[in-house]
């Protein structure tokens, strides 16, 4: 598939199509790869209303997509994402709390989506993660961080709770570790987060991309199914001790051995050749 670089596309009562010019959203989809940038370099690419509804359609129509099989999460400019724009900010302290919650309804939507799209989602982060900018990374399948890069929880200090972010920071690094960093609101390194497992890779920035590229190339070296059937499975077994997460993984294995996809990768397998689904 050749590179197509547009504006934002949305989906509207699910079939429909419609044409949302966003300018600080850019979409792109080079082979199998569906990159969304986000293009405010001036704002540090700070989220809004707007943009966080341009992404979650982004994201959804990505993941309907049959010819994608990875999300790129990027920023432009100095910054992945400081978080939420100032402006954004004043709009929402101003609204009720049925507005703020619908507002809220909306940045969980775009969460859930990233966390439980069948593709492989992948933040790329340099300069600055904060608050819902390190939600993104964290809803992400990989986060591949710059060795300069820093992570913040800083909600807190704006009086606030990193509520909508918390169940995939949560799943990421766990109750104890987020604990410290949501109470404090510290910022930290890219190593620590690659300790505490929120970054999968920390290289030095000149290496960014060619480690980003490396990830995409495993990721299209994998079944699309098997993929879309491992994140579900991840899914369905937290907090399953082993005797009800058996059922499930019996149920997982058989319906993939049987599945074209798995026959073809068995058979590639034995025959000694690239199965037909790896890039």
């Amino acid at each position: 598939m050749s590179v197509c670089v547009r504006p934002h596309i949305g989906l509207r009562n699910g079939n429909e199509m419609d044409i949302i010019l966003h300018p600080h959203l850019t979409e792109s989809i080079e082979g199998s790869r569906a990159t969304l940038a986000l293009n405010r370099p001036d704002a540090h690419n700070a989220l809004d209303d707007s943009l966080i509804a341009a992404l979650l359609e982004a994201v959804i129509r990505a993941g309907g997509n049959p010819h994608v099989r990875s999300i790129l999460f990027r920023g432009e400019g100095p910054t992945f994402s400081a978080g939420a724009d100032l402006g954004y900010m004043a709009r929402v302290a101003s609204m009720t709390e049925a507005e703020n919650r619908a507002d809220a309804d909306q940045l969980a939507k775009l969460f859930l989506a990233i966390y439980e799209s069948p593709k492989v989602t992948v933040a790329r982060v340099h300069g600055a993660a904060l608050g819902g900018g390190a939600g993104l990374a964290a809803a992400c399948d990989l986060c591949i961080a710059a060795e300069e890069a820093v992570f913040g929880f800083t909600e807190v200090r704006l009086g606030l709770a990193p509520a909508v972010i918390a169940p995939y920071v949560i799943d990421k690094i766990g109750v104890g570790a987020a604990r410290a960093l949501f109470l404090t609101a510290e910022r930290f390194s890219a190593s620590r987060a690659f300790s505490l497992g929120l970054a999968q890779d920390v290289v030095p920035l000149a290496a960014l991309d060619e480690a980003v590229e490396m990830r995409l190339a495993q990721v299209e070296k994998a079944g699309p199914n098997a993929v879309a059937a491992v994140k579900e499975l991840l899914r369905s077994l937290r907090g399953k001790p082993p005797h009800e997460a058996s059922a499930i993984t019996s149920a997982c294995i058989a319906s993939l051995r049987v599945s074209a996809e798995g026959k073809e990768g068995i058979s590639a397998f034995l025959e000694k050749r690239p199965p037909n689904f790896a890039g």
